[in-house]
């Protein structure tokens, strides 16, 4: 592994001497170049961290995948068995830090990438990054993540709240908050599992803001994996899969109406199609309830050091954890060339470039019910293969 004092790529090289440059050492960029790699093609990653999986080490710590170790190994090297079933956050780090290191992968750190356009001769790419440095690529792949930065909404009367505020991204255990009223917003996977910790970690209150009421899913039933049923119908219709979900959540999933969360009136595959992936019980189900967790109506705004719902109840927790999610951040390096679709995400991904950008390619912003890791490993084959391809074409 390289770090930052790696020479880089001069301007003045050929086409046929320009790496591929893969931005993010996360699962995407890693498995991007062992494919690219396997096909005898130097590509070269850039991370803006100190180290690979970056955004891993950040995650909570109670973490574990919702996908099985089977089904979340990148090509080339499979998890470790002893890791089990279900992967620990620590555990992905250590995989992927070995996965680096076996396919011997040229990464280098502390770099960040701000740009990206097209190399004045016309035939790759050029990076601007940080240093002042300048790179010009064959072929460039955007593997910056789905969870790149904190969204939080624009509540008002946030910026003078006086209570103790943070996003998910900076929670890690549930230490801090023993014995303290929590309100935790936003009803995902990360604000479920949060909400849960909390619980068991012996906070005196907790509880859960949700806008839209989520579709409830076992992460496992009777051994058979959530992630399993995602792989076998994501290519049926729509309509077809709703139904079935509908029909598997009536049996598997109790009704929490009385405790403020119905059934959704939309259907599950619905909702993926439109990005809202369903939340896997990791003990929410068990912790509504009981009575552990609370539901409550969603936040509308801050005034006077309380919260308001959208039911205008008032409520006046110790601290607020906004489970919120991320923003892809992609405007200021791509935005410019046209790429970016209405919500700010590739408007193709995988082994597909924009037909405005030949040979710019994207994985990892999409989040589908078969696995995003899954998804990843699949893209790094189709990326390598489109970018031979392309090169093939180029280099002539």
């Amino acid at each position: 592994m390289a770090d930052s004092r790696s020479a880089s790529v001069p301007l003045s090289a050929t086409p046929a001497d320009r790496p591929v440059y893969i931005i993010g050492a996360g699962p995407g960029g890693l498995a991007a170049a062992y494919a690219l790699r396997a096909r005898g093609i130097r590509a070269v990653v850039l991370e803006r961290a100190d180290r690979v999986g970056a955004s891993w080490r950040g995650h909570y710590d109670r973490l574990r995948l919702h996908t099985t170790r089977r089904a979340s190994a990148l090509p080339g090297l499979k998890i470790p068995r002893k890791y089990g079933r279900w992967v620990s956050r620590d555990n992905v780090v250590r995989y992927l830090e070995r996965y680096a290191e076996h396919h011997e992968l040229e990464i280098v750190t502390g770099v960040e990438v701000f740009r990206v356009e097209r190399a004045g001769d016309g035939t790759g790419w050029l990076l601007h990054a940080s240093g002042g440095r300048e790179l010009t690529g064959s072929a460039v792949v955007v593997a910056t993540g789905h969870n790149h930065t904190p969204r939080i909404p624009d509540w008002p009367g946030l910026a003078v709240y006086g209570g103790e505020f943070l996003h998910a991204g900076a929670y890690r255990n549930a230490g801090p908050y023993a014995g303290r009223d929590v309100l935790v917003v936003g009803v995902g996977n990360t604000g479920a599992e949060v909400a849960v910790d909390l619980v068991t970690g012996g906070a005196a209150r907790v509880r859960l803001a949700v806008r839209t009421v989520p579709h409830l899913v076992r992460r496992s039933t009777l051994g058979w994996p959530a992630q399993y049923s995602g792989v076998l119908v994501r290519r049926l219709p729509v309509r077809l899969v709703d139904r079935l979900c509908r029909l598997q959540a009536k049996v598997a999933v109790p009704d929490l109406s009385a405790h403020g969360l119905p059934r959704p009136d939309t259907g599950l595959y619905s909702r993926v199609r439109e990005g809202a992936i369903p939340v896997q019980d990791v003990g929410l189900i068990d912790a509504v309830r009981r009575g552990k967790v609370e539901i409550v109506a969603a936040v509308e705004s801050f005034e006077d050091g309380k919260v308001v719902l959208a039911d205008g109840s008032r409520i006046e927790p110790d601290a607020v954890i906004a489970a919120t999610g991320y923003a892809r951040a992609l405007e200021g390096l791509v935005g410019h060339l046209g790429v970016l679709d209405g919500r700010g995400g590739p408007v193709v991904h995988g082994g597909r470039a924009p037909a405005e950008a030949p040979g710019l390619y994207f994985t990892g912003f999409t989040n589908p019910i078969s696995g995003m890791i899954r998804e990843m490993a699949l893209d790094a084959g189709r990326i390598a293969k489109a970018t031979a391809r392309h090169l093939g074409t180029t280099r002539r």
